[in-house]
């Protein structure tokens, strides 16, 4: 069956409300429906399939206990990756530990386009998953979930600076590997 854009939407406010009314049938179908998105985020910081699944279950988890607290108002998978990611987060400050006290920002230097088109999104992915962890966590949150120095600071408990550095120190990293794959790689 095809459902129209308003059909989708009307569904997706039932399955909700039937969260709120702690409706085990409805949990399950938003559980599938997300699965996927949700799991690409934490992925995104966390390589390993057990750790992943766990901090995504979390996430699903205080998203039923507090989806009371939605009000409909914008998008539910952008309420329900915002409570997956804090989810990651918690998981990162009590499983990263970070040694940085004094750091030092380098200049970030861009790599070059053409060798960056030339990478498959599961290559680059697998690049950026190699990233020592809380250089990947703070690349993660700043790249490719836009999140500013101040709030990664405040997420993960560093500084700013340290933020910086990490982010510097993670696209030092990955231009150097995307330099080495240069080699097998046609311009």
């Amino acid at each position: 069956m095809v459902y129209t854009a308003t059909e989708q939407i009307s569904e997706l406010e039932e399955l909700i409300r039937g969260c709120v009314r702690n409706e085990r049938h409805a949990q399950e179908r938003i559980y599938k429906l997300f699965y996927s998105r949700m799991m690409a985020v934490v992925r995104r910081y966390i390589d390993q399939e057990m750790q992943a699944e766990e901090v995504l279950n979390n996430g699903f988890l205080r998203a039923f206990q507090k989806v009371g607290q939605f009000t409909f108002q914008g998008s539910f998978e952008g309420w329900l990756r915002k409570i997956v990611f804090h989810a990651v987060s918690d998981y990162v400050k009590q499983n990263i530990k970070y040694n940085e006290k004094v750091v030092l920002v380098e200049k970030d230097q861009l790599i070059h386009k053409d060798h960056a088109e030339n990478l498959y999104y599961k290559e680059l992915l697998e690049l950026v998953q190699s990233l020592p962890a809380s250089t990947r966590a703070v690349f993660n949150m700043y790249v490719m979930d836009g999140f500013s120095h101040k709030e990664i600071g405040k997420s993960l408990g560093i500084s700013e600076g340290t933020s910086k550095w990490h982010l510097s120190e993670g696209r030092r990293i990955l231009k150097e590997k995307i330099e080495r794959l240069n080699l097998h790689l046609k311009k």
